[in-house]
């Protein structure tokens, strides 16, 4: 339990690569505000699995566009729990299209939520991480961070920002007991790709691991998803004492995708 009495805040962690971040240092022993949409049935069942790992769980409904609401969701952390020591911006929205048809109000809620949210958690968190001395901030980009794919330019756009932010970041906190860092994830096999290749494997009439095959063909040399659950051991290993000194870097978990 190395996180034994640390809070941790995962934004958009009812499910995906956020819940198995949340899960992953809950098992380290964190006490976690989950953050996220989804219906008020579901976030309850995800929430009490969570605290049945033998942490505290509180949930927060926050819109991470609005600034007001990010404050609201780290003041929960404060008033819940006494501090936040672990910030993990996770929550993202895609939209696709050429950019001469992309619309502006699309273009506008994907950097609000992929990249502006990140910013607004991160100021209203830092305060509190400095005053203990301790902290981890920790960003989930892609390798869409990294390279780009065409139709995809707010989400391009946004994560490269991430990690621009990440960087600035470890450069004023370098001194202060806080380091920031990416996470730049390739293809994760989480419930919604699962059901994208369900529904593709369906349309063209194959098999859901022929579908795999091929979707993982179009970018990721390895071919083999990786895991929410991988993804969030990455995270433990950020938050942990041997990564001290690990700040500002873009760690890829892609299957080499980013090589090349």
């Amino acid at each position: 339990m190395a996180l034994k009495g640390k809070v941790a805040l995962v934004t958009g962690s009812t499910s995906g690569i956020g819940l198995g971040i949340a899960e992953a240092l809950a098992d380290e022993g964190a006490d976690i505000v989950m953050n996220g949409f989804g219906d008020p049935a579901q976030i309850e069942t995800v929430r009490a699995d969570l605290a049945a790992r033998g942490v505290r769980v509180v949930y927060s409904p926050a819109d991470i566009s609005k600034p007001a609401d990010c404050e609201a969701m780290v003041k929960l952390a404060h008033d819940s729990f006494g501090s936040l020591d672990i910030l993990v911006n996770n929550a993202g929205v895609q939209y696709v299209s050429d950019i001469a048809d992309f619309p502006a109000e699309q273009w506008d809620r994907v950097i609000a939520i992929n990249l502006s949210g990140a910013f607004h958690a991160m100021h209203f968190a830092i305060p509190g991480m400095k005053a203990k001395g301790w902290g981890r901030i920790i960003n989930i980009s892609s390798a869409h961070g990294l390279v780009a794919s065409p139709q995809k330019a707010a989400y391009v756009a946004a994560k490269h920002g991430i990690i621009g932010l990440t960087k600035v970041a470890a450069l004023e906190l370098a001194n202060d007991g806080i380091t920031t860092n990416s996470i730049c994830p390739g293809w994760v096999l989480t419930p919604l790709v699962q059901k994208q290749l369900e529904d593709r494997a369906a349309k063209e009439g194959t098999s859901v691991e022929a579908m795999a095959q091929e979707f993982l063909k179009e970018k990721q040399p390895m071919l083999q998803f990786s895991t929410a659950k991988e993804i969030g051991g990455l995270a433990v290993f950020l938050c942990s004492d041997n990564a001290k000194t690990i700040t500002g870097t873009s760690m890829s978990i892609d299957g080499g995708w980013v090589a090349e």
